[in-house]
């Protein structure tokens, strides 16, 4: 039940409807104030999980979320039961909420979410790429020069990376990534995910470049693309360490058994021959 003067936030379906939640449907009933991405989208909404309420409804986007925050804050103020939703998925992430969230917090009130349905953790479990440890990066820089810029830093990152994207500049998208992660890079793109043409195609990023090049690719789009191999380390590389650590007290063979244990491959014998050799 939603409690008056919190700040409330509602994930929504992505596709499927039937997705929607039993505290979802019933904080849309109960709402005083329901604050939507497109408050078109959210009447359709309400149709289809056959959602009647009364709730005074605004529109809140990237656009206007900062002067509507305070609408938000007054209807708080005032104790009632204010509701964010996006168009789908949750407020918050690549959508409006931040704002709202941060003044609401800093004001002293306190804000819940309703969890449920996520493009994010959807794409990463279907997309057969390690699961463990991730980055979400949102929506690549639509400038092909900008995106290359982005792209580059995250080459070397070792966790799975999740991106939205618009149909529109998947292949554009997909071909930078191949020229910057390596066309060899095994990825995933996912598209129109809980809806009737769902689909996930796996493979390299050089083969699913060419497959977004060779047709119009429609819906809304993830991809999700493997973090980079661990570049194994190699005793030049933590000589310098060893001998740190020695200069602060450690004796020089501790520090290299040490340094040997944490990076598979490097010997303690052949990094503190090494060390010594250095030190002279």
């Amino acid at each position: 039940m939603l409690e008056p003067g919190v700040l409330t936030l509602a994930a929504t379906p992505i596709g499927n409807p039937l997705d929607a939640s039993v505290r979802l449907l019933r904080a849309l009933g109960e709402a005083d104030l329901l604050a939507a991405e497109d408050t078109r989208r959210l009447h359709r909404l309400l149709r289809d999980l056959e959602v009647v309420t009364a709730a005074r409804m605004i529109s809140y986007h990237e656009h206007n979320e900062v002067e509507r925050t305070g609408v938000l804050l007054e209807a708080l103020a005032a104790g009632q039961r204010v509701l964010i939703v996006t168009d789908a998925g949750m407020p918050v992430v690549s959508d409006p909420g931040f704002h709202a969230v941060r003044a609401a917090a800093d004001a002293g009130y306190r804000v819940s979410v309703i969890p449920g349905p996520s493009a994010v953790l959807t794409a990463l479990a279907a997309s057969g790429i390690a699961p463990d440890r991730f980055v979400f990066e949102g929506f690549p820089p639509r400038r092909e020069g900008r995106r290359a810029t982005a792209l580059e830093p995250l080459a070397a990152e070792q966790r799975t990376l999740v991106f939205f994207e618009s149909p529109r500049r998947t292949a554009a998208t997909l071909a930078t990534m191949a020229e910057a992660f390596g066309a060899d890079r095994r990825a995933a793109v996912a598209r129109e995910l809980t809806k009737t043409h769902e689909e996930i195609v796996r493979g390299t990023l050089g083969e699913l470049a060419a497959w977004a090049q060779q047709r119009e690719v429609l819906g809304e789009i993830v991809i999700v693309v493997a973090g980079a191999a661990p570049v194994a380390a190699r005793a030049e590389d933590l000589v310098e360490q060893v001998l740190a650590r020695a200069a602060a007290g450690e004796r020089l063979k501790d520090a290299a058994k040490e340094l040997a244990r944490r990076h598979p491959g490097v010997t303690a014998s052949a990094l503190y021959d090494l060390a010594l050799t250095r030190r002279g």
